[in-house]
């Protein structure tokens, strides 16, 4: 085994305020061209074809040769037990559909069926969309990218002994293991329609992640991230929650997004940022009730690039296929610093995007049920939350667990200093 010198975790973060973006990113996107072909079951709102529709437009936009388009190499179960369970790990990579009905024991204690239900390839898929997560992390943490882009990936609800809400396996919890191991404070903001409960629930009670939701809350999936919700023990206050209603815009949604961004960001400092950006909070969504336009979520990849602070994007929600497709590239666009045209070119699934064939979707009519004060409290409730926060946490320093191998790149081995009792805690 080579061993390079000893390194501390990157304490803090060298950010500058939000507006001093300087220029165009190096970035690394991972795609599988097989992800596509999965298939929930006849009906499923969460189709795969998505990802092969976004990477179609990317391809036609020209944005792939901007940037370094890689492979993931599938996680391994080693891997994925670094937070799911063991038996639950077996039990994803053994269960077919033709098998199933010998494990409906198994079937009901890990919560798989109904929403999550099984289907061919489940454990590949898992290993695939798992491995963009974590190998974006392992990029970002040797800087060979400055932001790292897995559309497949940020399926958050997964918890360590179950799958949840269309998640088998949380990729998001997995990629922010693998950069804490080079950064003392990680950042996850999610703006999937949906709570991040699964994500939320890894770190609650710890200080190295900081946990951000924007969501609808109340008779709605997943029923969590009340305002209240704040987390515990060492990680109060670390966890963040922003309750929305039905039928918010832009210019509502960005009156909360950017002033209590801004604030974490000069408050925790985070070394990296993990920003989920689940698109079935865009309007028209099949399973959503929210109205922001693709520019409108897109703001919030723009406003989090503008720190200068490593980025990992994912994917998530996002059940109106055409719209998930616009969002993500327009996204990947905002990435790179490249502004795409509103007119799709002609490709592949062209006639998804009919009659106007144009990238940007305008809001509905829908009634926004936010109104200005409810906004007001919810923003100055949040930003109280946060003014309760110490700033910059320190950390111990211990030994570091090794790296995740990810055959494309060849890494010496390094030894680096880091508290790993919440690890401790999580995989007990």
């Amino acid at each position: 085994m080579c061993h390079a010198e000893s390194r501390k975790i990157a304490i803090g973060s060298n950010s500058l305020p939000s507006g001093a973006d300087m220029g165009n990113k190096k970035v690394c996107y991972y795609y599988d061209p097989e992800i596509g072909n999965y298939y929930y079951e006849q009906g499923h709102p969460m189709k795969p074809h998505r990802m092969r529709m976004t990477h179609a437009l990317l391809a036609q936009y020209g944005l792939l040769q901007h940037m370094t388009v890689l492979k993931p190499s599938p996680a391994q179960e080693k891997d994925l037990c670094k937070f799911h369970a063991e038996d639950y790990v077996s039990f994803l990579r053994r269960i077919t559909p033709d098998n199933q009905q010998d494990h409906l024991r198994q079937l009901k204690r890990f919560n798989v069926g109904d929403d999550c239900p099984v289907f061919d390839g489940l454990y590949s898929f898992c290993q695939t969309y798992a491995g963009g997560s974590i190998g974006g992390a392992v990029k970002l943490n040797y800087e060979h990218c400055d932001i790292a882009i897995n559309w497949a990936g940020g399926l958050h609800h997964a918890k360590k002994c179950e799958a949840s809400g269309f998640c088998y396996v949380n990729d998001v919890v997995l990629a922010i293991l693998e950069l804490l191991k080079f950064h003392e404070r990680v950042l996850y903001v999610d703006i999937d329609i949906h709570h991040g409960d699964g994500v939320e629930e890894a770190f609650y009670a710890t200080d190295r992640v900081m946990t951000v939701s924007f969501h609808k809350f109340g008779e709605y999936f997943p029923g969590t991230g009340g305002i209240e919700d704040i987390g515990v023990g060492k990680g109060k206050y670390y966890a963040l929650n922003v309750p929305l209603d039905d039928g918010i815009d832009d210019e509502s949604y960005q009156s909360l997004f950017k002033p209590i961004m801004r604030k974490v960001m000069e408050v925790y400092r985070p070394g990296t940022v993990v920003l989920q950006c689940g698109a079935d909070s865009l309007s028209g969504d099949w399973l959503g009730s929210f109205n922001l336009t693709v520019k409108g979520h897109a703001e919030c990849v723009r406003f989090m690039k503008s720190f200068n602070v490593p980025l990992l994007l994912l994917g998530g929600g996002g059940y109106t296929l055409r719209n998930v497709a616009r969002c993500w590239c327009y996204e990947t666009g905002v990435a790179l610093g490249v502004e795409v045209d509103d007119k799709v070119p002609e490709h592949e699934y062209i006639e998804y995007f009919g009659p106007d064939y144009t990238l940007h979707l305008a809001p509905s009519n829908m009634k926004n049920k936010n109104s200005r004060e409810k906004l007001d409290r919810i923003r100055a409730k949040v930003l109280d939350n946060i003014s309760r926060l110490p700033h910059a946490p320190s950390v111990q320093f211990q030994e570091r667990p090794p790296d995740t191998e990810i055959p494309e790149v060849c890494f010496h081995k390094r030894l680096l200093k880091f508290t790993v009792d919440y690890i401790c805690f999580m995989c007990s």
